[in-house]
């Protein structure tokens, strides 16, 4: 793609703006060294050495849309902690516009611990209670009394993503992109774009694994009537499926950590489609923007300044 289409695409999306609704999820990384292991278990001590605090599930997905130039928005539920406070405090950092409600469950926590760049272990903290009451009011609020160019639904299974939040996304008849969790396949139906992994696709279609992807492909997009469906996979890129199918081949240049490498994704085909790019074009972008972020450690984003001089380098 020619790098002044490029800037095009890139200066259009400011003038974009895009509601993110889904499971927010504050990500803790403690990191340390280790030196000993405990006299009380067969486990490593880590000496912990660094605390940093990150967006991740749907924030993620903002962050990566905010990083890109777009205009963005957040709803769903923090806890009534300190957790939630750092978050939505990270979310202004990063100017994302957010819309949370406080909720008496917790705020969804995943701690990683590492030492020398490997994940020694992760601990998490959840509610995955269906979100009901106020909270849901007041989601279904800001997703059916604001305006917006499109909807991102980051579906973590956290219990934000229900039948009425759905719901209400589709009475607003904008474009909806969503990012899958296989338990929650029936309230996908007539999304404009969905981007489910290998493993979701064969869990939403065929848990035994036997029919290649282009076939799964094809049999979920008719089930659910979706317009349009690209399937990540990994070492592999991702497949388009659209008017007609087609593969585009993983541009990362050394895979590092594959965290949040799917929310890079549906932020930039959203984004970049928004802005007037065909399929074709906002999948080379997101392939593009996936192969920066997995060579960064944990959740990261890309900007425009990235994305350019990974293009200019690569003679595209």
């Amino acid at each position: 793609m020619e790098l002044s289409r490029v800037e095009e695409l890139l200066k259009r999306l400011k003038d974009i703006k895009v509601l993110v609704v889904g499971d927010v999820i504050l990500d803790r990384y403690l990191r340390g060294k280790v030196e000993r292991i405990s006299p009380e278990a067969p486990v490593p001590i880590v000496e912990v050495e660094e605390e940093e605090l990150r967006l991740g599930g749907a924030g993620n997905v903002a962050s990566n849309l905010v990083a890109l130039g777009v205009e963005t928005y957040i709803t769903g539920v923090v806890g009534e902690d300190s957790s939630g406070e750092r978050l939505i405090e990270l979310l202004k950092e990063k100017g994302i516009e957010s819309r949370l409600f406080k909720d008496e469950r917790p705020t969804t926590e995943k701690i990683r611990v590492v030492s020398m760049s490997q994940q020694l272990l992760r601990i998490d903290r959840e509610d995955r209670r269906k979100v009901g009451g106020s909270a849901l009011k007041h989601i279904r609020e800001v997703i059916l009394e604001n305006d917006y160019d499109g909807v991102i639904v980051s579906d973590y299974a956290k219990g934000v993503v229900t039948h009425r939040v759905m719901e209400a996304i589709k009475d607003r008849e904008v474009f909806c992109a969503i990012d899958p969790r296989p338990v929650n396949r029936q309230l996908y139906s007539g999304a404009s774009l969905m981007t489910p992994n290998e493993k979701e696709l064969r869990a939403m279609t065929d848990p035994l694994g036997e029919e290649g992807v282009e076939t799964l492909g094809k049999v979920l997009k008719k089930e659910l009537e979706l317009e349009t469906l690209v399937v990540t996979r990994g070492a592999k890129g991702m497949m388009l499926f659209g008017e007609e199918v087609r593969s585009f081949p993983a541009r990362a240049r050394e895979v590092y950590d594959v965290t949040g490498a799917g929310d890079t994704v549906i932020a930039s085909l959203t984004a970049f489609h928004l802005a007037g790019a065909t399929w074709e074009e906002a999948c080379e972008l997101a392939n593009v923007c996936a192969g920066i972020v997995v060579g960064e450690f944990g959740t990261a984003s890309v900007t425009p300044e990235e994305l350019l001089r990974e293009l200019d380098e690569k003679g595209e």
